[in-house]
């Protein structure tokens, strides 16, 4: 199932992003927090997506999958721009990443 492979590929690269901003990232501890927000709801999804690779619908699999990889992504990545380029008109697409890791 792609869920498992996706969710693995999710936790590696959280595990070096959260790696980044502890020992690379020079930003203010203002948008440290911001990023390992990120970092945390980056693993989080990681989570979800391994636990719904374990649904028995395939359509459910397949939705929940998307859904969780298109949140995390848009949530995650924004959070990710705003703390390395501090600036924070970039988070315009958390709200709709964070709805999509909710749904």
């Amino acid at each position: 199932m792609w869920q498992v492979r996706a969710a693995g590929l999710l936790g590696g690269s959280s595990v070096a992003a959260g790696a980044y901003g502890a020992h690379g990232l020079k930003v203010s501890e203002e948008y440290k927090t911001i990023w390992r927000t990120a970092v945390q709801y980056h693993q989080f999804a990681a989570v979800s997506l391994l636990a719904a690779a374990a649904v028995p619908s395939a359509r459910a699999r397949l939705v929940s999958g998307v859904g969780i990889l298109a949140g995390a992504a848009a949530f995650s990545g924004s959070n990710y721009a705003v703390a390395f380029y501090e600036d924070r008109s970039l988070a315009k697409l958390g709200p709709y990443g964070g709805m999509s890791l909710i749904g």
